[in-house]
């Protein structure tokens, strides 16, 4: 998925040209169109490496043949150029001023580690895969943050929330897309959990705590994956999410301490500061931060050199 197109028109002789650059979070594709014909199409994944992408175009005219190296770059953080040249001559610059090697030679980009090509592939396969089960999560915490806001009533939110959870397990069943992330059984459960508790402890307060609790909960589930399976349940299917091998034993291990730890910042939060300000905080910065420590769990459990099992074991 693409969130921004640009768009880099020129002339050469009699054909009009145009060059569409889409960018996405983990990949960019460049293509060429000639009189309204794709002529060229690449595919830069990020986490290989950023590199200008060059198209190779022959266009032929009275008999002779033209060829157009066209060059994609970045000449800001926020836009791209195009340089091309016809048999070696430069023909069209879109922005004269401007470097269209920004990006490659940024200090910033060049510092960040980089993947195989087929690794990134891999990768980029894999959201493809699993982006709809980070949409439907993404999905509920809005609804929550959203009835929660303009209600006032926590305990309505989280109780509607855990409904839209069981609705999600029952469409799960007619759409071909994963829209539970290769844990239906484990989410069915805990959205049951989660709904239950809601219902039994009927105030604000206690739904506040409810993400404390729960974490508490699947943290001592992880920790026992890791610990006693080495990571044959969890492990595994959070495997899928992986760009490359990981010991899923210390991948369940350490999902085990992200969980304690956003349990108890949970805590920390819901006691010390207004219900509002937990409000914004389980919307707005709990997610970012959880998945800043998944990484630093993932890098950790990389290290490992185990066989992973096959998935879904």
């Amino acid at each position: 998925m693409s969130f921004w197109t640009y768009q880099r028109r020129f002339t050469f002789e009699t054909h009009a040209c145009l060059v569409e650059v889409s960018v996405g979070m983990q990949s960019m594709v460049s293509r060429v169109f000639v009189d309204g014909e794709l002529r060229d199409r690449q595919a830069l994944y990020f986490s290989a490496g950023y590199r200008n992408p060059v198209h190779q175009v022959v266009l032929s005219r009275d008999g002779k043949n033209t060829e157009l190296r066209i060059e994609v770059g970045y000449i800001s953080w926020l836009s791209v150029g195009i340089e091309v040249f016809a048999d070696g001559e430069p023909v069209h610059k879109s922005h004269p001023d401007k470097n269209i090697h920004f990006a490659e030679e940024s200090r910033f980009l060049k510092a960040l580690p980089s993947q195989d090509p087929e690794v990134a592939r891999a990768a980029a396969a894999r959201w493809q895969r699993n982006k709809y089960s980070i949409y439907a999560d993404l999905g509920l915490g809005a609804l929550f943050f959203f009835v929660g806001k303009f209600t006032g009533d926590l305990t309505l939110a989280a109780l509607i929330g855990a409904g839209a959870g069981l609705a999600l397990v029952a469409i799960q069943r007619f759409v071909r897309v994963d829209l539970l992330g290769g844990f239906a059984v484990f989410g069915t459960v805990m959205l049951l959990v989660s709904a239950v508790f809601s219902l039994a402890f009927q105030s604000d307060f206690m739904v506040q705590m409810k993400s404390t609790v729960l974490g508490v909960l699947t943290a001592l589930l992880f920790f026992a994956d890791g610990a006693i399976r080495k990571g044959q349940y969890f492990g595994v299917r959070m495997q899928r999410y992986m760009p490359e091998t990981i010991d899923t034993g210390r991948m369940a291990v350490g999902l085990g301490m992200l969980g304690l730890t956003m349990a108890g910042a949970n805590y920390l939060v819901a006691t010390l500061f207004s219900e509002d300000a937990w409000l914004n905080y389980t919307t707005f910065i709990d997610t970012p931060l959880s998945i800043g420590l998944a990484y630093a769990v993932y890098f950790w459990a990389r290290r490992g050199t185990v066989t992973v099992p096959a998935e879904g074991a």
